[in-house]
């Protein structure tokens, strides 16, 4: 494993996090037993950085994390986790939900603690409500350690935040599809500038640069004299960034925690060469002639008056483009968002009512409600009920 330090306080962190988001289910809920042991082997393996937040798996990560952590494992890692500035009312309540946290966590103190998902308007509002006298306590009395800030705004709003307080670090999405989005390059740098460590989420976009990878996409990394798969592309290219302190992975599959893993023993700073560094551009080209929707399956959109289930509908609509296949995507479509799979009620796009709650949540700042119409078009208008026969058949709820 390797490891970089965080410029103001110089811990040696695995430049490997393992992410809290999107643990293994069992039932619709955490496979305790299965995420336990991989967070062990990862911790066994080197990584020292553990991520979670209040309302990954519903409310139920940080709970699964305290227990998964007993026996040892806490003293070995730096944990973070995160304030949910979204629910955040008034000051007394940024004390109650860190309070918890600790109790849920089973911890003294939060290692690294970020205000969670900031843009503009929550930070205008976080700040009215004095969060950084919230932090100076917070830290004086030892609850936490180290304060720093997750977002997903604009650039503008990025730089504005960084230079309202000394933190120690800041998290990003960042990977080779979004140099311009968000924060980005110009975000990451100026950071840096600042002396701030840099926690990269999304590396692999939610999975999307990875899993299926489209035909067309692969025509490109096949041209690559060294061959790689392209999670190592990806997650080399971020790691090729010495401003990057750690990078996240929510790994939920044993095959992509080794593989991240083996990346991890070797990705370096600075060690792709120009010509590679000229075959991922082509390759996010690529993929820009291909995509039709920017979403990560971040989930902050939920729960959806209207029970649409928003993330699982665009992750659809952007495969059928991203693997041409239509009839799994229609079929994907009629099971999922369906309800067939899960057993519940169903969360087709044409259930939106256009209320816009979504639109203020979306931390990429999409149209929500517009992009639902295109995927009710596309898979609602024809033929999605004969679609929900053969999905009922195919896995057996007929």
């Amino acid at each position: 494993m390797l490891y970089r330090k965080m410029p103001k306080n110089r811990d040696e962190l695995s430049i490997l996090g393992f992410g809290c988001m999107r643990l293994p289910l069992k039932d619709g809920k955490i496979d305790e037993e299965r995420a336990t042991r991989q967070i062990h082997y990862a911790i066994d393996q080197g990584v020292n950085y553990i991520d979670t937040a209040w309302p990954y798996h519903m409310g139920e990560s940080e709970p699964f994390l305290g227990r998964a952590l007993a026996g040892g494992y806490r003293e070995k890692v730096r944990l973070a986790t995160k304030l949910p500035s979204w629910i955040i009312e008034t000051r007394e309540d940024m004390d109650r939900i860190l309070n918890a946290q600790l109790e849920r966590l089973r911890t003294d103190h939060i290692d690294y603690y970020l205000v969670h998902g900031l843009v503009g308007t929550l930070w205008d509002k976080m700040e009215k409500l004095d969060v950084l006298g919230f932090l100076d306590r917070a830290k004086a009395d030892g609850r936490i350690v180290n304060a720093g800030f997750s977002f997903h705004g604009s650039i503008e709003d990025f730089k504005q935040i960084v230079d309202a307080y000394s933190w120690t670090f800041c998290q990003i999405q960042y990977n080779f599809l979004d140099e311009k989005n968000q924060a980005g390059t110009e975000g990451l740098e100026y950071a840096a500038s600042k002396g701030l460590g840099i926690i990269i989420m999304e590396p692999l976009r939610g999975g999307k640069l990875t899993n299926p990878v489209p035909p067309e996409v692969q025509e490109v990394w096949n041209k690559a004299p060294v061959k790689r798969t392209p999670a190592e592309w990806a997650l080399r290219w971020v790691w090729n960034r010495p401003e990057v302190t750690v990078v996240l992975s929510g790994m939920n599959e044993e095959s992509h925690i080794e593989e991240n893993l083996k990346i991890a023993n070797e990705a370096y700073p600075n060690s792709l060469a120009k010509a590679e560094l000229q075959l991922v551009k082509k390759v996010e080209q690529k993929y820009r002639e291909l995509m039709k929707i920017g979403c990560t399956g971040c989930r902050y959109c939920l729960p959806c008056p209207s029970g649409v289930d928003i993330p699982g509908c665009f992750e659809i609509y952007d495969n059928l483009y991203l693997s041409g296949n239509d009839k799994e995507a229609k079929l994907a479509y009629a099971a999922k968002p369906g309800g067939i799979i899960r057993g519940d009620v169903p969360g087709y796009a044409s259930q939106c009512i256009q209320c816009e709650e979504c639109v203020e949540k979306c931390p990429q700042q999409l149209d929500v409600p517009s992009l639902l119409e295109a995927v009710a078009e596309k898979f609602e208008r024809n033929d999605l009920r004969e679609w929900r026969l053969i999905a009922k058949k195919t896995f057996g709820k007929d």
